[in-house]
């Protein structure tokens, strides 16, 4: 049986650590070469690198912030020429900060909306475009719960993400009339720096809610990313899909 993504090309946002790291892991494992983009820490990237190259597949990374709309325009040109086509596209980069909306800041609203979602747009606008040109994609963007319930997070976090899915929702309408489908996982909290960014009585009270009673792990992630992303998925398009352990909230 061929391997799920075998001979694809995958650009993945954020894909040095965490959630990311763990996509590009299962996806390089079925078959999938991989476009890395990171923003600063050149060891992380260069340790998942090496974790893809040790699977066998083709790894480049990318060294820019999604924030930043001129660089990655470039990195797209980049991963291009290095490639030659993106067949999927996963808009995984994010942050988060514990603030409070009473307090917090412009400059700590700038930074979350500029990243996950300015950043969203800056990395989709030149991929989409290459997409339907080619009349063939896959985008997979990723939400949180935090942007469908109320849970104690930052309010520009949960905004953010509440924007990834209408995001997501309008831009599959558009995008399957050239081949293109857009979906989303709404994470719950997973065993990566930025779950921990949480306060610890959150992180055990959500081990406590959810039914299978402990974080997820990235790899988790990735293996539902690899079939939404999958030409074995060629009809479910705009959705949203929940990966948190069954939460009781």
């Amino acid at each position: 049986m061929s391997k799920l993504l075998e001979g694809k090309v995958a650009l993945v946002t954020g894909g040095s650590r965490g959630i990311g790291r763990g996509i590009c892991e299962v996806f390089a494992r079925e078959g999938c070469d991989i476009a890395l983009n990171y923003h600063t820490n050149d060891a992380a990237a260069e340790e998942a690198a090496t974790a893809i190259r040790a699977l066998g597949r083709r790894v480049v990374t990318y060294r820019a912030s999604v924030a930043d709309r001129p660089a990655m325009k470039r990195v797209v040109q980049e991963v291009l020429a290095d490639f030659e086509r993106i067949d999927i596209l996963v808009n995984n980069a994010a942050v988060n900060r514990p603030d409070m909306f009473l307090t917090m800041s412009d400059k700590a609203w700038d930074e979350v909306m500029g990243v996950n979602l300015n950043g969203l747009f800056n990395v989709t606008k030149p991929v989409f475009k290459h997409m339907a040109r080619r009349r063939y994609g896959r985008i997979l963007n990723i939400s949180s719960i935090a942007g469908i319930r109320s849970v104690p997070t930052s309010v520009h976090y949960a905004t953010s993400k509440a924007a990834v899915i209408g995001f997501t929702k309008m831009l599959a309408r558009e995008g399957a009339a050239f081949g293109v489908l857009v979906n989303a996982i709404a994470a719950g909290i997973f065993d990566t720096d930025l779950g921990h960014t949480l306060p610890d009585r959150f992180r055990e009270t959500y081990e406590m809610w959810c039914s299978v009673g402990r974080l997820g792990t990235p790899q988790e992630v990735g293996e539902l990313a690899a079939f939404l992303v999958s030409d074995r998925n060629a009809y479910m398009n705009g959705e949203v899909i929940i990966l948190d352990g069954g939460t009781v909230t």
